[in-house]
């Protein structure tokens, strides 16, 4: 009996402690918002996409011309031309889904730009919460923008801001959208650079 009690006294001493634990929460999507390379590199991103799609969408309209011709002329075609136009038609279709895959496919060149323009600086922002999190001695910092729900968080507990200042950036308020000219957040110099 008396080893049950001092278990219990030892259990509720570990949840005690466990729930004074310093918890917080950013919006990491606020906070790239907030900064100017991640929205150039985003605009990079689309410019890209609009290219290579429109590169597609091309191939698409002359496999569908191709396509016509040879209803069109299927009727006088000898058998041996019809199957090499329909074997044409076939290999410039194979082509189209090999460039949507090299340029939209899951390791395609618009990942690997992203990876290349985006990661480093998703990688900063990571950083900057972990040595937050670390100096403030903070247990947990959940991420409001990512998969996980929170059905509630008060506001006084959300340290986007002190993200960005940390990283070095002016925040915009919350209440007004992070583009847009009056809103563009500028990077502080840090002591390290003004040397």
């Amino acid at each position: 009996m008396k080893k049950l009690v001092v278990f219990l006294v030892i259990l509720i001493g570990f949840s005690s402690v466990s729930f004074s634990q310093k918890t917080a929460f950013v919006d990491t999507k606020y906070i790239l918002e907030n900064i100017p390379d991640y929205q150039m590199a985003q605009d990079q991103l689309n410019e890209l996409a609009k290219k290579w799609q429109k590169e597609i969408d091309d191939k698409i309209t002359e496999i569908e011309k191709m396509y016509q011709k040879f209803q069109t002329d299927a009727v006088l075609l000898p058998a041996d031309l019809k199957k090499k136009r329909e074997d044409e038609i076939v290999a410039k279709e194979r082509e189209l889904k090999t460039l949507q895959k090299q340029r939209f496919g899951t390791d395609g060149d618009l990942y690997k730009k992203r990876a290349e323009l985006v990661k480093p600086i998703q990688d900063k922002v990571y950083n900057a919460i972990e040595e937050y999190a670390n100096d403030r001695g903070y247990a947990i910092i959940f991420d409001r923008a990512g998969s996980g729900t929170i059905l509630y968080a008060n506001s006084r507990f959300d340290v986007s801001d002190e993200i960005l200042t940390k990283m070095g950036y002016t925040p915009a308020t919350k209440s007004q959208p992070a583009s847009g000219q009056q809103n563009t957040p500028q990077r502080k110099e840090t002591p390290d650079e003004k040397e």
